[in-house]
């Protein structure tokens, strides 16, 4: 069975979170921000391997940890989508200005596309591009478990700012209509920052997203 726990990282409390199969104890883990050593003790303190880095996008807090992280265990980076190269060129210059240590770009392994899938331990989870945020934005959907992984897509009550370079409003809003919601009402979304919620409850109750 694939489970998951989160674990929130660096100043930005970023939930990074590892999924993994709890018969072969294969692991993935999405979104290392950075604290990489406290994320190696929670990882092996559940008797984890880590098999793969993915990303939702390449915000400092997400993705900051994943150079380093990637070079000490020799892991394949998969994700964001292509449009986000210029935010993972720029990691060095978003780690100094928000007072991160020092923070190297990166190749990802492999750039995902909308449709694409990702595969751990024979379960496969699905890709959905989703701009707005960032152009290069993408979610990790996982039918099996009934859970998606949104990074800044979508809060519980918010949605992610688009006031950043090639961010867009519209874009954002059309990103979670069309791609989230068909997923289904009683998906649980795990976002970027804070708590869990269900896509059912944010199209009742979040100001931004009602009623759509």
């Amino acid at each position: 069975m694939l489970r998951y726990f989160t674990h929130p990282v660096t100043h930005f409390a970023q939930n990074c979170s590892i999924v993994y199969d709890d018969g072969t104890l294969q692991a993935a883990i999405i979104d290392p921000g950075g604290d990489i050593d406290r994320l190696l003790a929670a990882i092996a303190g559940k008797g984890l391997k880590l098999e793969q880095i993915w990303l939702t996008h390449a915000h400092i807090d997400h993705a900051g940890g994943t150079a380093a992280l990637a070079q000490r265990l020799q892991l394949p980076i998969i994700g964001p989508h292509p449009a986000d190269q210029f935010w993972i060129d720029a990691l060095p210059q978003q780690g100094a200005m928000f007072g991160f240590p020092a923070v190297d770009a990166f190749q990802p392994t492999r750039w995902l596309q909308d449709g694409d899938t990702v595969e751990l331990a024979g379960h496969v989870l699905h890709v959905r591009h989703c701009p707005g945020h960032t152009p290069g934005h993408v979610v990790f959907h996982s039918p099996e478990m009934g859970r998606a992984f949104v990074g800044d897509v979508l809060f519980a009550g918010s949605i992610g700012r688009t006031d950043f370079p090639q961010g867009d409003h519209a874009t954002l809003i059309a990103s979670i209509t069309q791609r989230l919601w068909p997923m289904g009402d009683e998906t649980v979304f795990i976002p970027g920052h804070g708590p869990e919620s269900t896509f059912g409850a944010e199209r009742k109750t979040n100001p931004y997203v009602r009623g759509t």
